[in-house]
């Protein structure tokens, strides 16, 4: 680890200036030599392997205690503070019995002792869990060290992404908790040197393309202040479902974020978000519009799976993805059919 300067702040307009004037950089705000500290279970991880290395840190734990530690539900939908921590979030009870799809994809996201720690802003922002990004005595890396190359091309990536890669990067997006937000529409707060934004929760995370290291579209000294998911009733048939190498705390080879609304047997509205396949986290709007006033059928239901992989690029050992990613969407929409509301 190298040697940084650290401080503490106790509010959101004071940790911006601060990030500002100590020289947030023009990279994106995963990149920047100023970084912000919640939980740190991913920044101070990285910055034991040296893959990151802020001259700043600025720790906002003291924000906890504004609106960004809070949990608000009420007619117009749920309000998630972005410290609120995922144990805390996972175990409420207006999120498990109207949101399950969220408490689902925070208990099985983590250990115990990382979903008390770990906040849901820090959580969205996680970087990937990509071996050779992570490891930085290999130097093609794109994300890490843009325009050298990708490793995982030509490299061991059984666990890479099969959709929303380029030929600059096929690094999985790691989270959990970001499918169930893309999922249900979410909106992001953010607040930055030029006062608060809101934009759909989509629109933050950006896909490698030609450039894998930008990661999201925070301006740089920008930190999230909390997510806004809309009030939909059918929301309460909704499931998280994660397919991985072991049952106990491991991050998924497939997951699948469902929401439906059924009448009378049919289709009206369907939300599916998928993880461990993508390098972003993946809204699978083909597949919706396939389900879209059909019956659950096994005709629909397979060839709506079709829909969702139409577009994935497998590499040499991570091919299997495809097929694993469609009976795990399609198995997660049976069960979410299934459920009593």
């Amino acid at each position: 680890m190298q040697p940084f300067q650290y401080s503490r702040e106790d509010n959101a307009q004071s940790a911006v200036r601060a990030q500002v004037w100590r020289g947030a950089g023009r990279d994106a705000h995963i990149n920047a030599p100023t970084q912000y500290l919640a939980g740190g279970t991913t920044l101070i991880d990285l910055m034991r392997l040296n893959v990151m290395q802020p001259r700043n840190v600025i720790d906002i734990n003291a924000l906890s205690g504004s609106n960004l530690g809070k949990i608000e539900f009420g007619q117009q939908g749920l309000k998630i503070g972005a410290l609120v921590h995922m144990a805390e979030a996972a175990d409420h009870t207006d999120i498990r019995e109207n949101y399950p799809v969220i408490a689902q994809s925070l208990y099985f996201a983590a250990s115990p002792q990382i979903r008390n720690m770990a906040t849901l802003g820090g959580n969205v922002l996680q970087r990937t869990r990509c071996t050779y990004f992570r490891d930085v005595s290999y130097e093609s890396c794109n994300k890490r060290n843009p325009g050298s190359g990708c490793a995982a091309l030509e490299g061991v990536n059984r666990r890479h992404a099969v959709l929303g890669v380029s030929d600059k990067c096929i690094a999985t997006y790691a989270g959990d908790f970001a499918q169930a937000l893309i999922a249900l529409d979410a909106e992001v707060e953010i607040a930055g040197a030029k006062g608060s934004r809101k934009m759909p929760f989509a629109k933050l995370h950006v896909p490698p393309a030609q450039n894998p290291h930008i990661e999201t579209t925070l301006a740089p000294g920008e930190l999230i202040a909390a997510f806004n998911i809309p009030a939909m009733p059918w929301a309460k048939r909704s499931l998280y479902l994660k397919i991985r190498d072991r049952e106990s705390y491991e991050f998924a080879l497939v997951s699948a974020a469902v929401a439906l609304d059924l009448q009378d047997g049919k289709v009206n509205e369907a939300r599916i978000a998928l993880g461990g396949v993508s390098a972003v986290p993946w809204r699978a709007r083909e597949a919706e519009a396939a389900l879209k006033g059909k019956t659950l059928d096994d005709e629909t239901l397979k060839s709506a799976a079709d829909a969702a992989f139409r577009t994935a690029k497998p590499q040499t050992e991570n091919e299997f993805k495809v097929a694993l990613g469609k009976r795990t969407m399609i198995r997660a929409l049976r069960q979410a059919a299934a459920m009593e509301i």
